[in-house]
């Protein structure tokens, strides 16, 4: 084990406060000894904080059409090879209920930035899904505060805004016409109105170093989020990046871990996008760190055209299938489903 290494992974291991440089030499575990070291580390934080409970998130991708023209994202508003869709108010609510009654105490609500659904709409949909007793996710991009406040008000406890990369350049870059500081100020917005707040970023974009990704960390700690999304670059390929590789699944799962100790009490999902990457990849997230599922609820006719990355596992299963296949794997990692919302791990104050 590398003494730089062994200093930080002590540090991590006291619960001492990690900076940049402890990061970055977590982040670049060599295989074997030094990961093993690292996810056991993460896998233990994780028991005492977040328990053995797996909570299971049912999405509903209610919309693939998008303002945006993100260079890494299928959904992009110039890729004119896609088959759009739109689920109506109505259709969501239903679909929504099918979650409920498979148990899942969490409903996300997440589509491409589509103005077709105005605020008064959405915080219509989120008002009757409340009636149903479970927390309702909002995740539609950048809004104005006047609209987050609106959806607050009918009841969304949370918000899942991904700031995609702490660094500035690699973020103008990668987002033509949009603004790293507006996407801080709308996570500033959530914060303020009450929302228990998601960000998180991607892992392998081109260009992108560990530096970058220590400094992805810390902003999630500057944010105090209660839930960060890390998943790996999937080049698209009717996206800019079509011929870049992929981000390295290692990476991911040591980012995973990594995060697991700077903000011990956020919610880390194991992402459908490491499943995508390798069959067991959600289960070895679970084992590195991770402690929430996203199980997909949207229509099977429509899961193929939400195309943020290609090749998306599950595409073609129903929500009933899902949903046991699931419990199946939390239950054989010696793990078990989280029950209730599954609220902000965060102590609450005296």
């Amino acid at each position: 084990m590398r003494p730089e290494f062994a200093a930080s992974w002590q540090r991590a291991a006291a619960g001492e406060e990690l900076d940049r440089e402890d990061i970055v030499n977590l982040l670049a575990a060599a295989p074997g000894e030094e990961e093993e070291a690292l996810y056991r580390l993460a896998d233990g934080v994780r028991a005492r904080m977040a328990g053995d409970e797996v909570h299971l998130r049912g999405v509903i991708e209610f919309s693939n059409y998008c303002r945006r023209r993100c260079c890494y994202c299928g959904l992009r508003a110039d890729n004119a090879r896609l088959h759009r869709y739109r689920l109506m108010p109505e259709d969501i609510v239903a679909v929504a209920r099918q979650g409920v009654e498979l148990g899942y105490g969490t409903i996300v609500l997440q589509s491409g930035e589509d103005p077709w659904y105005t605020a008064p709409v959405l915080a219509g949909i989120v008002r009757e899904i409340k009636k149903m007793g479970v927390a309702v996710t909002l995740c539609v991009g950048e809004r104005p505060r006047e609209e987050y406040a609106l959806w607050r008000e009918a009841g969304a406890d949370r918000y899942l805004l991904k700031h995609e990369t702490a660094n500035e350049e690699l973020y103008a870059r990668l987002h033509p016409g949009m603004s790293w500081q507006e996407r801080l100020q709308c996570l500033q917005w959530l914060r303020e109105l009450g929302y228990q707040v998601g960000s998180g970023n991607i892992i392998g974009l081109p260009g992108q170093t560990l530096a970058d990704l220590a400094d992805d960390l810390l902003l999630l700690r500057q944010l105090d989020v209660e839930m960060a999304g890390l998943g790996p670059f999937i080049p698209h390929p009717a996206t800019p990046l079509a011929g870049e590789p992929a981000g390295s699944l290692e990476l991911t799962y040591r980012v995973v871990a990594t995060a697991r100790l700077v903000i011990p009490f956020a919610h880390l999902p194991a992402t459908t996008a490491v499943g995508t990457l390798a069959p067991n990849g959600r289960q070895k997230a679970l084992q590195r760190g991770a402690n929430v599922i996203m199980p997909n609820l949207t229509p099977t006719r429509y899961r193929a055209d939400y195309q943020i990355y290609p090749n998306k596992i599950c595409i073609n299963e129903g929500p009933e299938d899902c949903r046991y296949c699931l419990e199946g794997m939390v239950r054989a990692l010696g793990r078990r489903l989280g029950r209730g919302p599954g609220h902000t791990l965060k102590p609450i104050p005296a």
